[in-house]
C-alpha cells in the first residue's frame, strides 16, 4: 500500500517537472528563483537576507560569494566566512525555544572550570556544576551538527546530525575507558556498560515518549512512515540480540569452566561481536545513503513540507559552513574538558555519596550526554515532523547500539582494557523489554500522547529500580563464596545468576 508520504513526494516531483518544462518553453527561468514562484509563496532564505531591513532603510546586499562546497538550498546562510556578532547571536538563539532556555546555562561552564582549579577538593560542587555545564556544551555540538546537516542532502544530513549528536557520548565513553585501572574500587567498565544500555533506554523510552507527547499537544493522532519504523524496529531487535550474546554465553557456562578462562572467552566473544555490530551499522548506513536513499529522501522531503514552522525556518538565520565547523570544534573541546571533570568525580560519587553504578550509568550519564538530541527530536515532533523525529530517535539509538558501544570495546581492546559486553542481567532484561514495548507502539504507524506518557512512565520505573540496585563490589562483600551472584573483577563481569 502506498503511504501518503510517498504520494506527496511523487506529486511534488511531478509538479517540479511540469514547472521545469514550462520554464524551458518560456525563456529558461530557473526553478526556485523568485520569478518562478507564485505571489503567495514564501521567498527563499537567501532572498530575505539580501533584502533585510536593518533599521537604515531597505537596501540590497550583494550576493554571498559562491561557496567551494555545494550547499543544499535549505541550508544557505546568505553569508560566507566568519562574522563574530552574527555567530554569537545565531548560536544563542539556537534552533528552538528549549535550546534557547538551555543556553541560559552557559555561565555555568566557566564557573565549573574555574572551581575545578580554584577548589579541587570540592568534589560534589564540581560534579554538580560540570553536570549542568555539559548540557549547553552538548547543545552547541548538536546545533552545529544541525547547521552542517542542513547543508547536505536530506538522508546524509540526518545521519550526520545523529553522528555529531553522538560525539558527546563517544567522548565520555573513551574518557571512561581510559580511566580504567585494574583493582580500582569503582569499575569504570561497569559504568560504561550501564551507560551504553542507559543511553539506548533514555533515547528509546524517554525521548520517544516526549516526542509522542509533544506531537499530541497539537494533534489527536500523529502518523509516520512504515519504512522508518519497520527498519528501525528490526535493527533495534537485532542490536539487542547482538548485545545479549556475550551475557548469555557467560551465564550459560558459569560454574562449568574455570572463571579466568570463561572471562577470557567472554571478552574475546565481546570483541568479535563488536566488529560484527559495526559491520551491521555500516550496512545500514549504505542502505540509507546509496541503495534506498530515494525512499528516505521522499519521506523527509514530505515531512519538510508539513513542517508547522516552515515559514520561520525560511526566515531564520543560519551559520555559514566555516562558522558551523568552528562551533562544532569549540563544542567538542568543551565537552571533552567537562567529561574529564565528571569522570574524575565518579569515585567520590559512588564511594562517598552511595550512588550506584547502575543509576550512574543507566540514568545520570545518558540524560546529560543525549540532551541535545532529545531537544532536537522533541522540537521536530512538535512541528509535525514525526518522521524526522523518529529517524533522529531510532538513528541515535542504533548508533549507540551498533557503533558507539562496539567502538569503545574496540578502543579498549587497543588500550588493553578488559571492556566487554557482559552486562548485568537486570540492565539487559530492561533493554529487551523496552525494545519489544517500543516496537509494539510503532507497529501501527500512528501514535498519540497516551503512548508517550506510558513510555516515560516505564523509563521512570527503570530509574527507580536502578537507584536501588547495589554495586557489584557490595554484592561480592555480601557473598564472598563461590556461590556469590557477584561477578569477578577483571572487567568482563556484569552478570548475576
Amino acid at each position: 500500500m502506498t503511504s501518503p508520504y510517498h504520494a506527496a513526494a511523487r506529486e511534488k516531483r511531478a509538479a517540479e517537472r511540469i514547472l521545469d518544462e514550462r520554464n524551458g518553453n518560456s525563456g529558461g527561468v530557473v526553478r526556485g528563483s523568485s520569478s518562478s514562484r507564485g505571489p503567495h509563496q514564501l521567498p527563499l532564505h537567501s532572498e530575505i537576507i539580501g533584502t533585510e531591513d536593518h533599521g537604515h532603510g531597505s537596501h540590497h546586499h550583494p550576493p554571498a560569494p559562491k561557496s567551494w562546497f555545494p550547499v543544499r538550498e535549505g541550508g544557505e546562510s546568505g553569508r560566507s566566512g566568519i562574522h563574530p556578532w552574527h555567530f554569537v547571536r545565531i548560536v544563542f538563539r539556537s534552533s528552538s525555544l528549549a535550546s534557547r532556555v538551555v543556553n541560559v546555562l552557559w555561565p555555568v561552564v566557566p564557573a565549573a572550570i574555574a572551581l575545578r582549579y580554584a577548589a579541587p577538593e570540592q568534589d560534589l560542587a564540581i560534579f554538580i556544576l560540570a553536570y549542568i555545564a555539559m548540557v549547553p556544551c552538548a547543545n552547541l555540538v548538536g546545533f552545529a551538527g544541525q547547521n552542517l546537516a542542513k547543508k547536505v542532502p536530506h538522508v546524509f544530513g540526518v545521519l550526520a546530525e545523529t553522528t555529531f549528536g553522538s560525539l558527546v557520548e563517544i567522548i565520555l565513553f573513551i574518557v571512561l575507558i581510559n580511566e580504567h585501572t585494574h583493582g580500582m574500587s569503582v569499575d569504570t567498565t561497569q559504568v560504561i556498560r550501564a551507560a551504553i544500555l542507559g543511553s539506548i533506554l533514555a533515547t528509546m523510552l524517554l525521548c520517544l515518549g516526549l516526542c509522542f507527547v509533544a506531537a499530541g499537544f497539537k494533534r489527536e493522532e500523529t502518523h509516520f512512515s512504515e519504512i522508518v519504523s519497520e527498519a528501525g524496529s528490526g535493527l533495534l531487535l537485532t542490536a539487542g540480540f547482538g548485545l545479549a550474546v556475550p551475557t548469555a554465553f557467560y551465564n550459560a557456562l558459569h560454574g562449568r569452566l574455570d572463571t579466568k578462562e570463561l572471562e577470557r572467552k567472554t571478552l574475546e566473544l565481546s570483541r568479535s561481536t563488536a566488529v560484527l555490530l559495526i559491520i551491521a551499522y555500516l550496512v545500514y548506513v549504505f542502505f540509507q545513503m546509496r541503495t534506498h536513499h530515494g525512499i528516505y529522501d521522499a519521506i523527509f522531503e514530505a515531512d519538510a513540507e508539513r513542517d508547522d514552522d516552515k515559514h520561520k525556518e525560511l526566515r531564520s538565520h543560519r551559520l555559514t559552513l566555516i562558522e558551523s565547523i568552528i562551533a562544532l570544534a569549540v563544542g567538542v573541546a568543551l565537552v571533552t574538558i567537562i567529561a574529564i571533570m565528571l569522570v574524575d568525580r565518579i569515585h567520590f560519587l559512588v564511594e562517598e555519596r552511595g550512588v550506584s553504578d547502575a543509576f550512574l550509568g543507566l540514568i545520570m550519564i545518558p540524560l546529560v550526554e543525549k540532551a541535545a538530541e532529545h531537544l532536537t527530536a522533541v522540537d521536530e515532533a512538535y512541528d509535525n515532523q514525526m518522521n524526522m523525529a523518529l529517524s533522529t530517535v531510532l538513528g541515535s539509538t542504533l548508533q549507540t547500539a551498533l557503533f558507539n558501544g562496539p567502538l569503545v570495546v574496540i578502543v579498549g581492546w587497543g588500550l588493553n582494557k578488559p571492556m566487554g559486553f557482559n552486562f548485568e542481567l537486570f540492565d539487559l532484561a530492561m533493554l529487551i523489554l523496552a525494545i519489544l514495548t517500543v516496537g509494539n507502539f510503532l507497529r501501527d504507524q500512528k501514535t498519540n500522547y497516551l503512548e508517550g506518557v506510558l513510555c516515560v512512565i516505564v523509563y521512570v520505573a527503570i530509574g527507580v529500580a536502578a537507584a536501588h540496585y547495589p554495586n557489584p563490589h557490595e554484592l561480592h562483600e555480601a557473598f564472598p563464596t563461590n556461590a556469590s551472584p557477584a561477578p569477578a573483577t577483571n572487567g568482563s563481569e556484569g552478570a548475576h545468576h
